[in-house]
């Protein structure tokens, strides 16, 4: 991404930080809450969110690491920072939680130092040329046999054709990139192609759209 793009990244995420509940996660919730279920996170880990927005799963995961356990946080957004720290301290678990801004990749964290990393409808956001080395970044903070958890939207399965919606989608996504950022990928081939072992795949929809929710474990 040209340092352009992540200039008009950043200011879009900070235009609509205190608006996006209401643009987005009331679609998105019910698969961002099965993505993170899948992962099962635990008591006493220590988890990493890439792209945390709004600051919704910040809060599962920080109660699901216990106060034994440390949830960290990267954005490209300061907007989104506010909002998340405002939601996290108001759930009390502010001493769990760490945020941070930067532009990804790289990641700004040392190697093998996340139990699980978690990523909902982020990873589509980056150019797909761009996928793999965020992809690496995240093996290398992953400690060994560490889990990635991801919720993208997905490509139409082989044989199905795209809804109307998809069709309209992707040609948004086209012409207005800025304004509709994030594109259908092949995220299980993605993983696959990163060393990811796929241990769990749902196929989930929103507005007839596919997505899907995948949890991949780096090499021990």
């Amino acid at each position: 991404m040209s340092t352009t793009d992540e200039k008009l990244t950043k200011s879009f995420y900070d235009r609509i930080s205190h608006s996006y509940d209401a643009l987005a996660d009331s679609n998105e919730h019910v698969a961002r809450e099965k993505g993170l279920a899948a992962l099962a996170v635990s008591e006493g880990e220590t988890v990493l969110e890439i792209g945390y927005g709004t600051g919704h799963s910040l809060i599962a995961l920080a109660e699901a690491v216990g106060e034994s356990g440390q949830v960290c946080g990267v954005d490209i957004s300061d907007g989104m920072q506010k909002v998340s720290e405002k939601r996290v301290a108001e759930a009390g678990l502010a001493e769990r939680v760490k945020l941070s801004v930067a532009n990804t990749p790289p990641l700004p964290f040392d190697d093998n130092t996340f139990d699980a990393v978690s990523m909902s409808f982020t990873l589509e956001l980056f150019p797909l040329e761009t996928i793999p080395e965020v992809l690496k970044e995240i093996r290398r903070v992953l400690k060994p046999g560490g889990r990635l958890g991801v919720v993208s939207m997905a490509l139409t399965q082989e044989g199905e054709k795209d809804s109307f919606l998809e069709k309209t989608y992707k040609w948004m996504h086209q012409h207005f990139p800025h304004i509709v950022d994030c594109q259908p990928i092949n995220a299980v081939g993605f993983l696959k192609e990163a060393g990811f072992e796929i241990k769990d795949e749902n196929n989930l929809e929103i507005w007839t759209m596919p997505v899907a929710a995948l949890v991949g474990v780096s090499p021990a």
